[in-house]
């Protein structure tokens, strides 16, 4: 299976699917992907969206985003939730260049887990109880907002730490090819911010750091912020985690094999 689905005008669209969780099951490929903004999809971008078979649609973005870069186009087969996380606007490429990207990230990831609790708990709910085909979540970059979600599911299916970080440092793989649409929106113009549309690992790393001396662990943040339980967690892995197979039963010695106590 493929994480990255190539796009012409998504950048940094990913199966979640693959990874090892607890107990050696492993997250379906095929049910749960992360994106950049979806308003980008037209033509033969479009054609191969539907034929992923997506049936829920989560957007992050503010609304005032979708007014000015517009959202995924309607469809009889998609429910679409707009669930904006983020509270604090802020404009990344015009940060100056003494801004240490995994520091000032990290910060602004734990302002979103604070501000956006609501909206965070309706994003989990959502995947954790869209039983009828595969979710989509994205913000505009597929970067930020959506690393953060990912960052919280992956955690409560029980993918360790470090590949939690792995899969958000993936977007490194898009930094140049989302420069360029940034370029395309500002013609003439370079980001004031060495860091705009990067995803380095220290980024992830410190914030979960972070949210773990605050609240204990990222799960105990989920429980005590957010309100997620029991019965939310195991509805999470029932639908997006295959069980690791059963052990092969035992082979009896066939009888040319059994020891006989003779020489």
């Amino acid at each position: 299976m493929k994480r990255h689905i190539a796009f012409e005008r998504l950048h940094n669209f990913r199966d979640l699917g693959g990874y090892q969780a607890e107990n050696g099951s492993t997250v379906r490929w095929g049910l749960l992907y992360r994106s950049d903004s979806l308003g980008k999809l037209t033509g033969g971008d479009w054609d191969r969206f539907l034929g992923l078979g997506v049936r829920t649609v989560i957007d992050l973005r503010y609304p005032w985003e979708i007014d000015a870069k517009g959202r995924i186009p309607e469809h009889e087969s998609l429910t679409y939730h707009n669930l904006s996380i983020e509270h604090r606007p802020y404009d990344q490429a015009a940060l100056g260049p003494g801004v240490e990207t995994g520091p000032f990230l990290a910060e602004k990831y734990m302002e979103v887990a604070h501000d956006g609790v609501t909206e965070l708990r309706g994003a989990l709910e959502v995947i954790a109880t869209a039983g009828d085909g595969p979710v989509v979540f994205h913000c505009a970059s597929g970067k930020d907002r959506t690393g953060l979600v990912a960052a919280l599911v992956l955690t409560l299916l029980g993918v360790p730490e470090q590949r939690v970080i792995e899969d958000f440092a993936l977007t490194e793989l898009a930094t140049e090819r989302l420069l360029h649409d940034w370029r395309a929106d500002h013609p003439g113009q370079e980001p004031a911010w060495p860091g705009y549309g990067r995803a380095p690992a220290d980024v992830m790393r410190l914030f979960l750091t972070a949210l773990t001396r605050q609240h204990g662990s990222v799960r105990d943040y989920t429980r005590n912020l957010l309100g997620i339980d029991d019965a939310w967690e195991t509805a999470l892995r029932r639908n997006l985690l295959e069980p690791a197979p059963a052990p092969a039963p035992a082979r009896a010695p066939t009888p040319a094999s059994r020891h006989t106590g003779r020489d």
